[in-house]
């Protein structure tokens, strides 16, 4: 395992047996967290909190979630200083960060300056046109699977995890937040020109499905989205809207569709 996702800590476990209650010195794994701090064209833009992998896609998932760009062609050049935690970017001319739009501050928790869709970018976020049909059967065979894919969760813990599903190209990661993970996967496939699956694969995720959440799914178009967890109420409304059928707490067998049950078979 990569060794820049975690540390290793002198700590004191809690043994309880029949001799009684008492602390055990051992050591113990413990993930990573950087802050990451995006220049564009030499100006700080944002400081997100994530692990120390996947930091470019990351940058890039983010701007185009962000509505910053839509395709590789908007940016000239990117590159990872390990040093400073920083990732800088240069903009194609025309493209642009509106001053009030800078500076934020992305926490790990899924803080944000906004909570729905950005106003300033209302028009990068359109309802999801796809209208094929998916099985039940295969939705709840691909969770299963997803949930036995988390290594650094079962090794370490306290990651997060998303997976972009499609037959020619798929798309794994664990990050310490939920939107994170959504903007490596959207940064891996812009790299890899494959943003023309987008509106025909699915997207698994292992926690709560928030209003962020599903708004980074709107941008990219994926039609579907699983979580093991629930969605808030804002993310309900914002699936219904924009046509993205939501299934929650899906579980061995189990689980809830909240919207757009319509391409379920």
């Amino acid at each position: 395992m990569d060794e820049r996702l975690y540390s290793y800590f002198s700590v004191q476990e809690i043994v309880s047996d029949e001799d009684g209650v008492r602390l055990h010195g051992a050591e113990k794994c413990v993930i990573g967290e950087i802050s990451l701090k995006i220049y564009i064209n030499g100006t700080e833009y944002a400081s997100l909190l994530c692990l120390n992998q996947l930091t470019e896609e990351l940058a890039l998932g983010f701007l185009y979630s962000e509505g910053v760009i839509d395709t590789m062609t908007d940016v000239v050049s990117i590159t990872y200083n390990e040093r400073l935690f920083a990732v800088m970017i240069d903009l194609a001319p025309g493209r642009s960060v509106e001053k009030c739009e800078s500076l934020r501050s992305v926490t790990s928790g899924c803080g944000r300056c906004f909570t729905y869709i950005n106003p300033m970018k209302h028009e990068k976020f359109l309802r999801v046109a796809n209208r094929n049909r998916y099985p039940l059967r295969m939705i709840l065979g691909s969770m299963k699977d997803f949930e036995r894919r988390s290594e650094v969760y079962r090794e370490i813990g306290g990651v997060h995890s998303v997976l972009f599903q499609h037959d020619a190209f798929s798309v794994f990661n664990e990050d310490i937040g939920r939107h994170n993970c959504f903007d490596k996967i959207a940064g891996v496939l812009l790299r890899n020109g494959r943003m023309d699956l987008v509106d025909s694969g699915m997207m698994f995720v292992s926690g709560r499905v928030s209003s962020e959440i599903i708004t980074k799914v709107i941008r990219l178009g994926v039609p579907i989205l699983v979580s093991r967890s629930t969605p808030t109420a804002a993310a309900v409304n914002l699936a219904r809207e924009y046509n993205v059928t939501l299934l929650g707490y899906v579980r061995s067998n189990a689980g809830v569709v909240y919207a757009g049950a319509e391409r379920l078979v």
